[in-house]
């Protein structure tokens, strides 16, 4: 299967490493460029743990302090494994309102702060739904639409891994989409795909990776 993969450059070359080794053919077009922001080193005095709601924020974040010794409560597997240099990692499995639940039991508001690495696109929801504490927030990344090129011909299957992508891709798709399968990675992605209309519309039953490659099948 000829597969499309529309994530980030990085991102994009480890996944494709993946699909080949389950044999299909990936096609990588990076929709979106993470770039991350210079400055001063990021404190992380009096915070209790990071909350991690992607990679890329734990890349960014490890680009500005050092410091290992913050346990990270990661959204997911595939940022919990970005985390894997920090001493402690805890992995919500989940969403971010799964971080939000998971971060409540595994935190208190009076232990200190909560760090949330994050990227300019990012909203305040997660801080909303932790009220209770003290919630920091850090940008330190944003991403950017590329002009990569976005060859549809001979596609059988695309990835999306994020809302962000996938109204990138609509907003420049130029050719018949009718006899791909669009495999999106939430709900939410694959509304952000309309009007488009595609073969199937597959939806991962959880917001990870391997949930994703599954609907490959």
């Amino acid at each position: 299967m000829r597969v499309l993969i529309t994530r980030p450059k990085e991102d994009a070359a480890r996944t494709a490493g993946l699909l080949r080794a389950m044999g299909h053919e990936p096609v990588v077009a990076p929709l979106l460029d993470v770039r991350f922001h210079d400055g001063p080193e990021v404190s992380l005095d009096g915070v209790q743990a990071i909350l991690a709601t992607s990679v890329n924020g734990v890349r960014a974040l490890m680009r500005r302090t050092g410091r290992r010794d913050v346990p990270v409560f990661a959204v997911g597997p595939q940022t919990a494994q970005a985390a894997r240099e920090f001493n402690t990692v805890r992995d919500a499995h989940g969403d971010a309102k799964a971080l939000a639940e998971a971060a409540r039991r595994w935190a208190k508001p009076q232990a200190g702060a909560l760090l949330h690495a994050k990227g300019a696109q990012g909203d305040g929801a997660l801080a909303a739904a932790l009220k209770e504490f003290d919630v920091r927030s850090v940008v330190l990344y944003d991403v950017a639409p590329t002009d990569a090129p976005l060859a549809l011909a001979g596609i059988d299957a695309a990835l999306f891994f994020s809302p962000r992508s996938a109204r990138v891709f609509a907003s420049r798709a130029a050719g018949d989409t009718s006899s791909i399968v669009a495999v999106c990675i939430s709900e939410a992605t694959a509304k952000a795909l309309t009007p488009l209309v595609f073969r199937e519309v597959r939806v991962a039953a959880e917001p990870n990776q391997s949930a994703l490659f599954e609907k490959l099948l």
